[in-house]
């Protein structure tokens, strides 16, 4: 019997194995590679700069050219370009000069690079740019909506934003509008099948039959994210005070405090009088207000800053790990990255460091 198809399975095996492997982003003597979860170097720090794996790579730049990298260490260099997205249902976006394409995960180019813009695919389907106007291609590069939209944003649920006529609404996948264009901007759907628009520097959402659930009336500011729903729920803005609404369009949390985050674990951080806290989805205090500085719950865990250190508590407001760090980042797949000492570390949730740069 041949070894070729065991052989073959196994190591498709391997590979599909690695891919979901949760890898860290280390840094050593100037340097980045990744690490697993236990500490394990498995790609040695190489390259000036790197940045997180997404749905299997990681970008890095080599030669002075971004290069995606798979959890192997392999560098799809079949291509070189001057810009590479993040890949999304297997194909990445493209820029060689000012033109885009897609490539694959091996770094062949799938679509050739002719367009003058391109969004990542979402559904099987990509917005580009062609002669000036956008339309949607398929995962071959065949126009499936001709190009006739002044802009064109990616598709949630079935739906995609478009402008025509300087007004937006959205589309199907037949490029027909089901919710006319009547909003100065939108954005694609949310999980929560609700997506939102703006008007007059205000917003507010919809759902996907159409209808408003909240007029724009949320202030916006220019390069802060805003409308993006956690839990069910939204952070909003009014007269420089922060609250949240609901889905379903109600203002649950009356704007009230100096500053809000997202909810995360059933619980936001918000800030009163320079302190921080938790509330609930009712608005009321789980965390009392005590801290100097603190961020969203993760696996469990808050980073929250007492003095010049930052530590983590639980979600009833226990500190579980004493504030000892001069930088924290939330814990993911079950570490954080730090700062100790003035050097880069991962810990573990029980706050045991699993790694530390050596300098």
């Amino acid at each position: 019997m041949s070894m070729s198809q065991p052989v073959g399975s196994s190591a498709r095996a391997l590979f599909q194995q690695m891919m979901r492997k949760p890898l860290f982003r280390i840094r050593e003597h100037g340097k980045y590679g990744f690490m697993d979860a236990s500490g394990e170097v498995v790609i040695e720090p190489q390259y000036f700069e790197a940045e997180d794996f997404y749905n299997g790579f990681a970008r890095v730049r080599f030669n002075d050219k971004p290069v995606p990298l798979d959890s192997l260490g392999r560098l799809l260099m079949k291509h070189v370009f001057s810009y590479v997205g993040h890949f999304e249902e297997g194909l990445a976006r493209v820029r060689l000069v000012n033109r885009w394409g897609y490539i694959d995960t091996r770094g062949r180019i799938a679509i050739p690079v002719t367009f003058e813009d391109a969004s990542d695919f979402s559904e099987g389907l990509a917005a580009v740019q062609s002669e000036g106007h956008y339309g949607y291609i398929d995962n071959e590069g065949t126009f499936v909506i001709p190009a006739q939209f002044e802009w064109a944003g990616d598709f949630r649920l079935g739906l995609a934003p478009a402008t025509m006529d300087g007004r937006t609404g959205y589309i199907d996948k037949f490029g027909a509008f089901v919710i006319e264009p009547a909003f100065e901007q939108c954005f694609p759907f949310q999980d929560d099948e609700i997506a939102v628009c703006t008007e007059g520097g205000k917003w507010g959402f919809l759902d996907r039959e159409g209808r408003i659930l909240h007029p724009p009336a949320f202030d916006t500011f220019e390069g802060v994210p805003f409308g993006l729903f956690f839990d069910g729920m939204a952070q909003i803005v009014q007269q420089d005070r922060y609250g949240f609404v609901h889905k379903s369009g109600e203002v649950v949390i009356p704007p009230q405090y100096d500053f809000a985050g997202d909810f995360s674990e059933g619980l936001a951080l918000v800030e009163q009088g320079g302190r921080f806290g938790y509330i609930d989805m009712k608005g009321r205090w789980v965390i009392e207000p005590r801290f100097e500085d603190a961020g969203v719950f993760s696996e469990g865990l808050a980073q929250v800053k007492h003095g010049d250190r930052w530590g983590f508590i639980d979600l009833g407001g226990k500190m579980v790990i004493e504030p000892r760090f001069e930088q924290v980042m939330p814990f993911r797949d079950g570490l954080a990255w730090v700062v100790y000492e003035g050097r880069w570390a991962y810990i573990d949730r029980w706050g045991e460091i699993v790694w530390r740069e050596r300098v």
